[in-house]
């Protein structure tokens, strides 16, 4: 490679590590980091383009035509992206492990301010507030309330479930405003896989990446469809879904002193203002 090319290579490969940083914390969106950085675009054309019909091809011996439709991936772009994913993944589990293990209370008041944060941003993204409005925002937030309190769920680490967790969360990573993190607290699979990526156990792990893909292939189009034609029914559901979510973090902040409640505070604002400080920086971009 020239030295063109090897700065744009560690230029994509910087921002996928700030896009990894923010998709493994609840409530800041991957999604918003490409937008703020520049890559937005590229990342879902990218994405968009990818003919997938590659694997049938490669399985089929049909491998002139699998040439071709591997030929539609972006390599120079999603090869530096991913692999700083990966690499801010893998450094931030084990940190964040750390905190939720001697710092819990604090680690959920600081996850509280960022699902509130995220909340308000998909909230400000809908002009029309109609009956309409109001029931998919309840709903969404009836949703969350009761969904997060199923015990039995948050037991299960199964494969099927670590599959469709994988699946869902895919799909919110590449939205502005959603974070992938926030639907493995909700789905109760997030301290699993922070355990299961610190530790290195590969079963988990290429389980979620299998959901993961299949959800980039199907799933993400589904959701990419329900935004363009139902937009704003979407983004009340979602709203409603995160504002509902915050029983979660709550729970687990209750259980601390009083003596600690003003730094709960302060560590929840701070949450609260990473998110808008982000949004802000999206918006003039």
């Amino acid at each position: 490679m020239n030295d063109m090319r090897v700065r744009e290579f560690f230029a994509i490969f910087l921002k996928g590590m700030l896009m990894g940083f923010a998709d493994i914390l609840p409530g800041i969106s991957g999604g918003t980091i490409a937008f703020i950085t520049g890559i937005y675009e590229r990342l879902i054309l990218g994405i968009k383009n990818i003919d997938f019909r590659f694997i049938i091809f490669l399985l089929r011996g049909r491998l002139k035509e699998a040439k071709r439709s591997i030929a539609s991936i972006d390599f120079e772009f999603f090869v530096p992206l991913l692999c700083g994913i990966a690499l801010a993944f893998f450094l931030l589990s084990n940190v964040i492990h750390l905190a939720l293990s001697e710092m819990r209370s604090f680690s959920y008041a600081f996850f509280f301010g960022l699902i509130l944060g995220s909340a308000r941003v998909i909230h400000k993204q809908i002009p029309v507030r109609n009956k309409s409005y109001a029931f998919f925002l309840l709903f969404g937030f009836l949703f969350g309330f009761f969904f997060v309190a199923l015990n039995p769920l948050k037991a299960d680490h199964s494969i099927l479930t670590i599959f469709f967790s994988g699946f869902v969360a895919i799909s919110a990573m590449l939205l502005p405003g959603i974070s992938g993190a926030f639907i493995l607290l909700f789905l109760g699979q997030y301290e699993y896989m922070l355990a299961a990526l610190k530790n290195l156990e590969l079963v988990p792990i290429f389980t979620f990446l299998a959901g993961a893909f299949f959800g980039l292939i199907t799933f993400s189009r589904i959701l990419a469809y329900l935004i363009k034609h139902y937009r704003h029914a979407t983004l009340a559901f979602l709203a409603g879904l995160l504002f509902g979510s915050l029983r979660l973090p709550l729970i687990e902040v209750a259980t601390s002193s009083k003596e600690e409640l003003a730094f709960l505070i302060i560590v929840g604002i701070a949450g609260f203002s990473l998110v808008f400080l982000l949004e802000r920086k999206a918006n003039h971009s």
